[in-house]
This record gives structure tokens, sequence and C-alpha cells, in this order.
């Protein structure tokens, strides 16, 4: 068994309770945040290797607040934390002084990493915490008028990971044995059409699973098309990841998983979805 199974054998059933067990909400809160701190420091280290010098206070407390504000169900606050974070980190670069060649490039690191790694991936944790809420007596929680079933929570992240590993699964063994035109060589020369076909239709045999096995709340002809959008961003997260890479020169992240890379390498297509599965949950169930 190689490397990437061991890896793969050991996180999943860890991730797995932590998702459908509803008492070990808060272990899949400690998971998240931990892989989001860890890669969070990745993208800064790729940053670094362009000669970006991000402000890893400055961004780590804004990361902080994004996610205390997804845990307790406040997006609005996030229209206060991402000003904020603008204003501190330019402000932060001025106050280190000269030489400011490098202020634009440290201070945009600064920022889009707390952007791509926390907000995006704050939309996780919200999701499995809850929605804006106020609870109803039911044992649900009315979200803008709408109650929702607290299992819908769990439903959803299973539906989630099912879907995104499905189709990473079958990109990966897709293209192993049929891939032959690259999709993107100047990205990413080991991704083919084959293998993208392939994770396609294992993404939408994934959510016809989910449907008929444990989710019949989200009917068939929104699962699909769910799964096929949340297929094509996962694509264009991965391919934007390898793209940060290359443009450091660097073939992983990191090397913290044997066989996956660095977290940044293994959250990369989950955190393009993040904010589509609370979105879409928002306004679905009406």
């Amino acid at each position: 068994m190689n490397s990437r199974l061991i890896t793969a054998a050991v996180a999943l059933p860890v991730i797995i309770a932590s998702v459908l067990v509803p008492p070990l909400k808060l272990l899949f809160v400690v998971i998240a945040v931990a892989a989001m701190v860890v890669a969070l420091y990745e993208f800064w280290f790729l940053s670094k290797r362009v000669g970006a010098r991000p402000d890893v206070v400055v961004g780590y407390a804004a990361a902080a607040a994004l996610l205390v504000a997804f845990f307790f169900g406040e997006p609005g606050w996030l229209l206060v934390i991402a000003p904020a974070l603008v204003i501190a980190a330019l402000a932060a670069e001025m106050l280190r002084g000269a030489p400011f060649d490098k202020m634009i490039l440290s201070t945009g690191a600064t920022v889009v990493g707390v952007l791509y790694v926390a907000l995006l991936g704050g939309f996780l944790v919200a999701v499995r915490t809850g929605f804006p809420q106020v609870f109803a007596p039911e044992g649900g929680y009315w979200v803008s008028e709408r109650l929702i079933d607290k299992t819908l929570s769990t439903h959803l992240l299973a539906f989630f990971f099912l879907v995104l590993m499905g189709s990473d699964t079958g990109a990966y063994y897709a293209g192993r044995a049929f891939g032959k035109r690259k999709l993107a060589p100047g990205v990413s020369p080991g991704k083919t059409w084959e293998g993208a076909a392939g994770g396609m239709l294992a993404s939408l045999l994934a959510a016809a699973v989910a449907h008929f096995w444990f989710f019949p709340e989200l009917s068939l002809r929104a699962a699909l098309p769910l799964a096929a959008v949340m297929n094509v961003l996962g694509v264009v997260g991965d391919l934007s990841e390898s793209a940060l890479k290359r443009g450091a020169n660097a073939k992983d992240a990191a090397r913290i998983l044997p066989g996956h890379g660095g977290f940044l390498d293994r959250l990369d297509s989950l955190l393009f979805n993040a904010p589509l599965l609370y979105y879409f949950a928002l306004y679905y169930w009406k």
C-alpha cells in the first residue's frame, strides 16, 4: 500500500466521523481550522519564494476573526473584517519602512491568502455549525423564515465530500487508464481531458448515490447539476493552485501529508466549492 493510500486510510475515518456524528461537530471545526491554518502558512511560504513579505500576524488575526464569524453564523461581520484586513495589511507594510518596492506584492499576498483560504474555507465551518439562525422548538432552526432540520448540515457535508472525492478518484484513475489529451499542459501537465471526463462521470454517480442512499431531501434534478458545477469548480480550483505552485517553482505546497503534498494541495478543490454549497443550501430549501 503506497503512502497516498495510507494517508487516506488514516485521515478519512476521522473526517467522516466528524461529519456524520453530531457530538463530533467541534472535532470537524478543529480539523477544518487546523487544516486552514497550515494551508495559509503554505500559501505564504509560496509567496515568499517570489519575493513577497506577507504579514503573518495581521493575516492570522483576520483569519481568526473570519472563522469566529462563520462559527457563530454571523456572515454579516465579513463586511467589517474584509476592509479591516485591507487597511491593517497596508498599514503594517507601510510601518515596516523602506524599501517599499515589494509593498504591493506583500500586501496582496497577505490579503489574498486570507481571502483564499480562510474566507472560502470558512463556509464549510458555517455549514457544519449552522446558517444565520434562530433555533426553533421542533429541533431545527429558522433560516430567513425557512425551517431546516439540523441533520441537513451533516447530509450536505456528506454529499459535498462524496462528490468531490468521487470526482478526484474518477479523474485520477480515468486519467491513468485513458489519458492522452492534455487538459492544461502549461499549468498541470498530468491532467487530461479523459481524466476530466472520468471525474465528471464519477461526481454525477456520487450525487445520484447520495440522493438515493441518504439525501432524498435534495432532488435528483438539483443534485446532478450541483455535482456538475462542483466538479468544474473543483478542476478550476485544482488548476489555480497548480498555477500558484508553478509560479513559485514548487512541485507541492508542502510535504506534510505523505503522498498528497501539503494541506493546500488537498484543500484546493474544496475551497472553491465551499461558498457554492453554503449559498445553494441557503436558497434551495424554501
